[in-house]
C-alpha cells in the first residue's frame, strides 16, 4: 500500500507544525484535497528558501492532491513582516506584475498545470477590489488586536516599530484562504514555518465564516545543521534563475555543502527514495563526496533541467582534474589589459574584495592561467588573454574564465 503523503512528508523531514495532525493525515488519505501555497513577488526569481515549498507541493501533487499556487499581486503591495527586522521595500505595480510572471515560469518546472491538475491564481485579482469598510465589517470583527500581537512576526518588529501597513498583512493572507475555500473548495494552506501565525489566522477566519473544517501545515525552513540559513552565497541569495546564478555555480553550491547537511538536503530537495538517501548519507570521510555529487546533480536537474545538470556535472569533473572546460563559468571584462588583476577580479565579483584577493595570494590560492599569482600588484597584459580569455582559479575548486568584451 502506498504511503499517505503526510507520512511521506514526515519521513522526509518536511513537517514542522500542523493544526490537527490526525485529522490532516486522515483527510489526505481519504480523497484528493485542494491546498494552496502563497509566494509573494518580492524579487524577479524564487530562491533556495522557496525550494522546500516547491518540493512539498510536488510531493502533494504526485500523491493525487491539487495545488493552488498563489502569487501575491495583492499582498506583495504590503510586504510580509514575518522574519523581518525592517520594513520591506515597497514595489511598484509594474515590478509586482513582472515578478509574478517570473514566478509562474519557475513554478511550472515543478508542478503540472495541464488539465486542471493545478491552478495558478493572483490574490491581486480580489484584494485590490476590496472595499476597505466592507473588509473591516466582514473580516475585522474576527481578529482581536491582543491575539495578533502575540504572533512572532509582529513581536520581532515591535521594538523597531510595526507600521499599520504591515499590521494588515495577516488579515489579507487570512482572507486569501477564506476566498480560496469559497471559490475552489481549498481545504489546506501550506507554507514555511515562519508563516505559522498567518496560516493559523486563515484557518480560524475560514472556520468562523463558513463553519467548514480547514487545516494548516508548515514545513521546516531550509537551514544548516548549526541552525543558520542555507542558500546564502557570497553574492547574496541562491536564486533559481539561471541568469542570476549559473547552473554550474548552483551545482557547485550543493556539491560543497557540509557533510552534516547531506542527509537533510537529499531528503528535502530530491525525490530519491529514502533507502537511497539513508545509504548515501551514511557514507563516511571522502566517500561522502559521492553523495554530494548525487545531491548536486539531482537538485540542479530539478531546477535547471537534465541537460544543464549534465553540463554542470561534466564541467565540475573537468575542472577538478585541472582540465579546461567550455562550461566553465565565464565573466566578461572590459579594458582589463593594463589594470591590476585584483581590481579586475573585485569589479567582476570573482572576489568579494581586494582584501580577499591579497589573502588568497598570501596563501598561494590564486592562479592565472595555471601560474600562481605572487604579486598583489600584478598588472594584466595582452599575453594573459590568449584567444581572448584568461583562466582564474580561486582556492582549490573554483575556476572562472575572464573573457575580453
Amino acid at each position: 500500500m502506498a504511503l499517505n503523503v503526510f507520512d511521506t512528508l514526515q519521513e522526509r523531514g518536511f513537517i514542522a507544525q500542523c493544526t490537527d495532525e490526525d485529522a490532516v493525515r486522515k483527510l489526505l488519505g481519504e480523497k484528493s484535497v485542494t491546498f494552496y501555497i502563497g509566494f509573494d513577488p518580492t524579487a524577479d526569481s524564487l530562491h533556495a528558501g522557496h525550494f522546500i515549498a516547491l518540493m512539498v507541493m510536488a510531493h502533494m501533487q504526485r500523491a493525487g492532491h491539487r495545488p493552488i499556487c498563489l502569487v501575491g499581486g495583492g499582498t506583495g503591495t504590503i510586504g510580509d513582516p514575518s522574519g523581518r527586522s525592517d520594513l520591506r521595500k515597497v514595489l511598484t505595480d509594474e515590478m509586482i506584475e513582472h515578478n509574478c510572471e517570473c514566478f509562474k515560469k519557475q513554478i511550472a518546472r515543478f508542478i503540472d498545470f495541464s488539465d486542471g491538475k493545478a491552478l495558478m491564481v493572483n490574490n491581486g485579482d480580489w484584494l485590490r477590489k476590496l472595499n476597505y469598510i466592507d473588509l473591516l465589517r466582514e473580516v475585522g470583527t474576527h481578529f482581536t488586536v491582543n491575539r495578533m500581537l502575540t504572533a512572532e512576526c509582529y513581536k520581532q518588529r515591535w521594538d523597531k516599530g510595526l507600521t499599520f501597513l504591515e499590521f494588515n498583512y495577516m488579515v489579507m493572507q487570512a482572507y486569501d484562504f477564506y476566498k480560496l475555500n469559497n471559490d475552489f473548495n481549498c481545504e489546506m494552506e501550506l507554507g514555511g514555518d515562519d508563516q505559522w501565525s498567518n496560516i493559523i489566522a486563515g484557518v480560524e477566519l475560514t472556520r468562523r465564516k463558513t463553519g467548514r473544517a480547514v487545516f494548516g501545515l508548515t514545513n521546516k525552513l531550509l537551514t544548516k545543521s548549526d541552525g543558520s540559513k542555507m542558500g546564502k552565497t557570497a553574492g547574496g541569495a541562491l536564486w533559481l534563475d539561471a541568469e542570476k546564478v549559473s547552473p554550474y555555480d548552483f551545482y557547485q553550491y550543493w556539491r560543497n555543502v557540509d557533510d552534516a547537511d547531506v542527509k537533510t538536503c537529499l531528503s528535502l530537495l530530491t525525490f530519491l527514495p529514502m533507502d537511497e538517501v539513508n545509504r548515501l548519507s551514511a557514507l563516511k570521510d571522502s566517500a561522502i563526496n559521492e553523495a554530494k555529487k548525487v545531491l548536486a546533480y539531482e537538485v540542479t536537474k530539478l531546477v535547471h533541467g537534465e541537460e544543464a545538470a549534465k553540463a554542470a556535472e561534466k564541467s565540475a569533473a573537468e575542472i577538478f582534474t585541472g582540465q579546461s572546460s567550455e562550461n566553465m563559468p565565464s565573466v566578461e571584462v572590459a579594458d582589463a589589459v593594463g589594470k591590476k588583476l585584483l581590481d579586475v577580479l573585485a569589479t567582476c565579483k570573482v572576489i568579494e574584495s581586494k582584501a580577499e584577493g591579497r589573502r588568497l595570494i598570501s596563501q598561494n590560492g590564486l592562479t592565472l592561467n595555471d601560474e600562481k599569482v605572487s604579486d598583489v600588484d600584478l598588472v594584466l597584459a595582452d599575453k594573459d588573454f590568449p584567444n581572448g580569455a584568461a583562466i582564474i582559479r580561486k582556492g582549490k575548486k573554483k575556476f572562472y574564465k575572464l573573457v575580453i568584451k
